[in-house]
């Protein structure tokens, strides 16, 4: 029921979703009475592998993310993520308030052994294969601690979607090592001295789309700020190559090229470091971006990426435990 557009993007995003994949089961937790018209026409081979589960709470917007646990446990931001929690499915995928999306993860899934907090990972296209930031919003400030386990979570997921031996970036104001803030010195020396991640030094913005990275660390702050500029830039780019398909009558290399930057194509953002799959969608996404969230949340239930990343994390930290003995922010 979250996002700009509510059940207008994710019910036909799920019955593509459904019709792509002959083997998925969704479930679809909201307000029965609003979504029923929606299925009129769906073929009953979609309709019986879709379940709806009604709620007719939602969170208000503005409303603080710490009220739900009090007044919004009828939510159907909330009684999805207790569906995961519960096992009556393998991950969930929501365009609703990040804030509550966070806090009922952590509330009813609980982070992984051996990680502080749940970070945001996107993805973004490059000139060679996409590359994974994070964090992008779920921690603004964040010490050397928590930036040396998006690493670690970043390089499994890189792995499990067939990267071998991912590099990892410290995202930086300049390559000099005596740049940056005490966090991320402190982050990129206890990575130079991992030999479990490979470690490539610091990257800059610039470096972003460039394939210099598999996977880029940064706070929440600095990476929600990259995510969203990117997001409007791509917008921009795809506006005037949709101009310049009418020039050119569709040119198969311009209406390539604006496939790839179709910034719907990247949309879903893994929230890793939680005993569960959470997927968040960006709340203004189309049904086709919105697909594209569930299909990331497929992904990640066939490669069981919370017990990677709890079983790699486990392995890492404990081979690497003093390298962050002692350091503070």
């Amino acid at each position: 029921m979250g996002g700009d557009s509510g059940i207008t993007v994710t019910v036909p995003a799920s019955i593509r979703a459904l019709q792509k994949h002959g083997d998925l089961q969704l479930d679809l937790v909201g307000d029965k009475n609003l979504i029923s018209p929606l299925l009129q026409g769906v073929p009953q081979s979609v309709i019986s592998r879709l379940g709806l589960v009604h709620s007719d709470q939602r969170i208000p917007t503005g409303k603080r993310p710490q009220s739900i646990l009090r007044a919004s446990r009828g939510s159907s931001l909330y009684v999805a993520v207790d569906h995961v929690k519960q096992g009556k499915v393998g991950a969930m995928v929501s365009a609703g308030d990040t804030g509550a999306l966070l806090l009922a993860g952590r509330h009813l899934l609980k982070t992984l052994d051996g990680i502080n907090k749940p970070a945001i990972l996107a993805t973004l296209p490059s000139v060679t294969e996409p590359s994974y930031l994070l964090d992008v919003g779920a921690n603004p400030d964040c010490d050397c601690k928590q930036l040396f386990e998006f690493a670690v979570m970043g390089t499994v997921l890189a792995e499990s979607l067939g990267r071998p031996d991912p590099m990892v970036g410290l995202l930086n104001i300049g390559s000099e090592d005596y740049k940056g803030s005490s966090a991320v010195l402190q982050a990129a020396a206890a990575l130079e001295q991992c030999a479990d991640l490979n470690y490539i030094g610091f990257i800059e913005a610039n470096e972003l789309f460039e394939g210099t990275a598999d996977v880029v660390v940064c706070d929440g702050f600095v990476g929600n700020v990259t995510i969203k500029s990117s997001a409007g830039v791509a917008n921009v780019v795809s506006k005037l190559l949709d101009g310049a398909k009418l020039i050119v009558e569709k040119d198969p290399l311009i209406s390539s090229l604006s496939a790839q930057l179709n910034p719907q194509r990247f949309n879903g953002a893994s929230l890793l470091g939680l005993q569960g799959s959470v997927v968040k969608s960006h709340g203004n996404a189309t049904a086709e971006g919105f697909f594209y969230a569930i299909e990331q949340a497929i992904r990640e239930i066939d490669h069981g990426i919370p017990q990677l990343i709890g079983k790699r994390v486990a392995d890492i930290m404990s081979s690497n435990r003093g390298l962050l003995t002692g350091s503070k922010n």
